[in-house]
Formats: C-alpha cells, structure tokens, sequence
C-alpha cells in the first residue's frame, strides 16, 4: 500500500506543475497591464511611461516570462504568492484565513452532504420504484434546479428575518454556520445521492447478494457489505465533492458574508488583484489533485485489486 501510495503521489507532481504554468499563463494573457493596475490601486493621479517603467521594475515585470514563472513557482512551494497590488501586504497574510474559514465551512458541508447522501441513496435503493422512492427523487430534482443564491436569500428571508432564529451574517458562533451549511447541503446532497442509490440498486442484483441471502446470512450483515461495496463507486464521488463545495462557495459567502476565499476572490476580480487571482486558482486546482489522489488511495485501500492498476 505505501508503494502504492508514492506511485500515486508521484503522478501529481507533474500535474500540479502544468497547473501552476498554465495559471500563471492565463493572467499573464490578460490584456490590462499589470504595472498599471498597481499604478490605479495605489490611487496615482497620473500615470506615465516612467512611472510605468518604473514600477515595472520594481515588481519584476520586465524580466522574460519563464524566469519570472520560475521564481513565481519556487516562491509559491514556500508559500509565498507575492504581494496584493492593492493592500501590498503578502497574499497569503490574506489568503490563509480566508482559506481557512471557507475550508472549515466546507468540511461541515461536505459531512451533512456525505450523510444525507448515503442515508437517502440507501432508503431509495430499498424502496425502488416505490412512492416513497419516487417522491424523494421528484424533490431532488426539484431542488437541484433551485439557484443557490435564491435558496440562500429565502433562508434568510424566513429564517433570519421573520422568524429571528439564526444570525445572517458573519461567524460568530456554531449558530453561522446553520443557514450556510443548510443551503450547501440541500444544493448537493440532492445530486450526490442518486450516485448511492445507483450503485445501491446495482449491487442489490448482483449474484453474491442472492448467494449470502440463499446461505442464511442475516440482512444486516447484506446490507453492511452492499453498502461498503456500493460505497467503493460513491467515495471518488463524495472526495472530488469537497474541492467543488471549495469552489463553488463564492455565491454562498456573498450571501452570508462569510470571511472566506469567495469574499476575498470576488473583490480581488473586482480590484484586478492578479496575484491574488493567481493564488485562489493554483490553491483550487491543488486541492482538486489533492483529493483526486486521495480518493484513488481509499479506493485502494477498500479494493486491493486496484493498486496492481497503477
């Protein structure tokens, strides 16, 4: 298992470095000059060719691309983005509380999301075909068309506001995270269920079910090793969930404002903050190689079969 493990680790460094290339491409691709959006953040009356130049030096800007990418990337491995061109404090003095409260409204998500998920999948999976089944297939299919922004303004709207149950705004307290987490939660359990239920059915006409049940085995123990079978389809499913629930909070945090990575993402795009944009995309894109990996290793783990695959 542990050579199985650096095999796999192995195969993302090469991933996360074209990742690390191609974000320091496209922001270099785009077409604002970046001296001169430093120029406008630092509220200059007038700016010239000189000061253009000028600070063109200062931040580097006039060396050629692949060595101003390679001190970027050797930088980036220690943690250092660069600076804001609009605070001018070090990004990571910003992007790492950001990140942290996002990542910790994302791993509470990702828990009720996994929860209701296989709790749902299951029951459907049992009752297929049945009114029971249908119905609660007819309201996820109902809520997955449901805006996130529009499910969050109503929460707020009844929750917050009519009936001042919950705060709408901050994190003060385990109370902030209720609304947010209700809206994530609803978003995506209603998707990531059907993944459960599918595998569920599947493993439910599979011959080793008829054969434990034709030798007596008691159902809880069927229904232990359908659902740790079914799970070995679902859990690559649930791990890449956790980098789109990271990604995909922008709207909620807005919403909620909520100190994490979308707040801070959404001003930096507003203010044209390049190394802060550079630094939310690579830190995204790790984490979707990140848990990419992750998920092949528990898929290892439960199924020895596979890491002959690697």
């Amino acid at each position: 298992m542990g050579s199985y493990i650096s095999r796999r680790i192995a195969l993302s460094i090469p991933l996360l470095a074209v990742i690390s290339f191609l974000t320091f491409l496209l922001v270099n691709l785009s077409p604002l000059d970046p001296a001169e959006v430093v120029l406008q953040a630092q509220g200059v009356p007038m700016i010239t060719d000189e000061l253009l130049t000028q600070t063109k030096q200062e931040l580097g800007l006039d060396r050629p691309f692949l060595i101003r990418y390679w001190h970027w990337a050797l930088s980036c491995l220690q943690l250092d983005f660069g600076h804001s061109y609009v605070t001018g404090q070090p990004v990571w003095s910003q992007l790492g509380p950001a990140f942290l409260h996002t990542f910790k409204l994302t791993i509470v998500s990702a828990a009720c999301m996994i929860f209701f998920s296989i709790v749902l999948g299951v029951i459907c999976a049992w009752r297929e075909g049945k009114l029971l089944d249908r119905s609660v297939r007819g309201i996820s299919f109902f809520l997955t068309a449901i805006p996130s922004y529009w499910l969050g303004a109503m929460l707020v709207w009844l929750v917050a506001v009519k009936l001042d149950w919950l705060p709408t705004s901050g994190m003060e307290s385990y109370r902030s995270y209720i609304l947010p987490v209700m809206v994530l939660t609803i978003s995506y359990a209603s998707i990531y269920f059907r993944f459960v239920r599918s595998a569920m059915i599947s493993n439910l006409n599979a011959d080793y079910v008829l054969y434990a049940r034709a030798c007596g085995l008691p159902e809880k123990k069927v229904t232990v090793h359908l659902l740790r079978n079914s799970l070995q389809v679902a859990i690559s499913v649930f791990c890449m969930a956790i980098p789109v629930l990271l990604g995909s909070t922008v709207v909620v945090e807005n919403i909620f404002a909520w100190p994490g990575l979308g707040s801070l993402t959404v001003n930096a795009i507003l203010s044209r903050d390049f190394p802060m944009i550079q630094a939310y995309v690579l830190v995204l894109a790790a984490a979707f190689v990140v848990f990419n990996a992750l998920a092949d290793v528990l898929q290892a783990a439960m199924n020895p079969k596979l890491r002959k695959d690697l």
